[in-house]
């Protein structure tokens, strides 16, 4: 509890912070981790099933996978820790968050600045127009796929295949607010996808008080963290908040 109320006593001093989330925040919100025991990626091979090439080449199959994902993503809703950041938002503390989950669930429970790393499964875009259209549950009954109304081409979620480049201005944008920040807050992740993970080091070479809230411990932790809170943020932000209030 000590170590909770000397972070919002740096929060309150220093302002000016960023989370940084990972599956983790989203556990408790219904939507399993890609990598864990119920992960899409036990079950799905990502070499067959979430390669951009893989899907040029056959759109049909890889929609079987996406149907189940926004099934689940559809049911999820925001957890305390989502929340939580989002009230941080509006108490003038949190000035962006960055993840590099694709479920919108930090968008549903408030947050503004959001920037979205690896995109966001609640759009379609066409591969070949880039035109964007809102994935609802009504394509979930569109077979084989659905298409794109100006090419004809299977429709993607607008989120990073592998293979596929990040977005310039996410990743631009995401740099710039770790630069600046004065207190990073990492969130659900394991630290070891890149070019994601060299934010929180970004940060921390600016001179950043890192605060990290995991399951287990990561390669953040012995490097450049400076409070680590095992387990669920969804223990720990509601505090923060109750105690900046």
């Amino acid at each position: 509890m000590e170590d909770i109320k000397r972070v919002a006593e740096i929060i309150k001093e220093r302002g000016n912070v960023v989370a940084f989330t990972g599956a983790g925040i989203s556990v408790e919100s219904g939507i399993p981790t890609f990598r864990g025991a119920q992960g899409l990626w036990e079950r799905y091979d990502p070499d067959e099933y979430a390669h951009i090439s893989s899907f040029l080449r056959n759109p049909e199959k890889v929609w079987m996978m996406l149907r189940e994902m926004a099934q689940v993503i559809f049911q999820a809703k925001p957890s305390p820790a989502h929340e939580a950041l989002s009230e941080l938002e509006k108490m003038g503390y949190l000035r962006a968050v960055i993840t590099q989950n694709v479920d919108g669930l930090h968008h549903l429970a408030g947050n503004k600045n959001v920037i979205e790393y690896h995109g966001n499964h609640r759009w379609l875009v066409c591969p070949s127009c880039r035109e964007k259209t809102p994935f609802t549950q009504d394509v979930l009954g569109i077979y084989p796929y659905p298409r794109c109304e100006r090419c004809e081409r299977a429709l993607k979620p607008d989120v990073v295949f592998f293979g596929e480049n990040i977005p310039f201005d996410a990743m631009i944008r995401a740099n710039e607010e770790a630069k600046s920040c004065k207190v990073m807050i990492i969130i659900g992740t394991s630290g070891v996808v890149y070019p994601a993970a060299e934010i929180p080091y970004i940060s921390k070479s600016q001179g950043a008080v890192i605060v990290e809230m995991n399951i287990e411990r990561t390669p953040f932790t012995n490097s450049i963290t400076d409070y680590f809170f095992p387990g669920s943020a969804s223990t720990y932000l509601p505090q923060i908040v109750r105690l900046l209030s």
